[in-house]
């Protein structure tokens, strides 16, 4: 069985933000498969499927950003899931934006979910996949940057109109790069969508946050 899980915040009011194009993935992923029951299930909306005879989990945290972990790991122990089969879809300031970026381990970069889910099971030897939403920079009219967000504001802040070709075509190819991964693993998905990605940045008492 592989999972799937797309972290982000839940509630309208964060639905469209920077921080939500995890769970926009595991949406995107549903409508293609076309399932629609999904159940409350260790902090999670999850719903099973199936995808060329393999069983997949498709979930999206319900405990706040910082907290992913506790949903993660809890599915992943009761379906007996090892992590190297655990992919986890989030958002990332320090690639361009709409920029995807898959790893088969390694650090949380600064990213309380990654951080979290790494605590919970016990390894950063997990499957991720980050998709850009920028910085936020701020340029001068020159072209310099002069300035930019707290990280905090600039997650939490929707997309601009002008960038939400870009975001959207994003989550459509973060998507297509799921299904390569429960097809055909995370070497392919790094094969098939890290080319060219030279300006991106590599990869680097509990209460819940929406920022973090």
């Amino acid at each position: 069985m592989k999972l799937v899980v797309g972290l982000g915040n839940p509630g309208a009011e964060y639905r469209e933000t920077r921080h939500n194009v995890g769970f926009h993935v595991v949406d995107e992923l549903a409508r293609r498969w076309r399932v629609e029951q999904w159940r409350e299930s260790f902090e999670a909306l999850a719903a099973k499927t199936t995808r060329d005879a393999e069983p997949v989990l498709l979930a999206k945290p319900l405990t706040f950003m910082n907290l992913s972990g506790r949903s993660v790991a809890g599915l992943a122990n009761f379906f007996k899931i090892d992590p190297a089969d655990v992919l986890v879809v989030t958002d990332d300031v320090a690639l361009p934006l709409g920029r995807l970026r898959a790893r088969r381990g390694g650090s949380d970069g600064g990213h309380n979910g990654l951080r979290s889910v790494a605590q919970s099971l016990g390894t950063q030897a997990y499957p991720r996949l980050r998709i850009g939403v920028g910085r936020g920079d701020i340029q001068s009219a020159e072209g310099r940057v002069v300035g930019r967000p707290e990280r905090a504001d600039h997650v939490l802040g929707r997309f601009r109109p002008d960038e939400r070709d870009t975001i959207s075509a994003a989550i459509l190819r973060a998507a297509d790069a799921s299904e390569l991964f429960i097809a055909e693993g995370i070497e392919r998905v790094m094969n098939a969508f890290n080319a060219g990605a030279k300006d991106g940045k590599q990869d680097g008492t509990q209460e819940s946050d929406p920022a973090n």
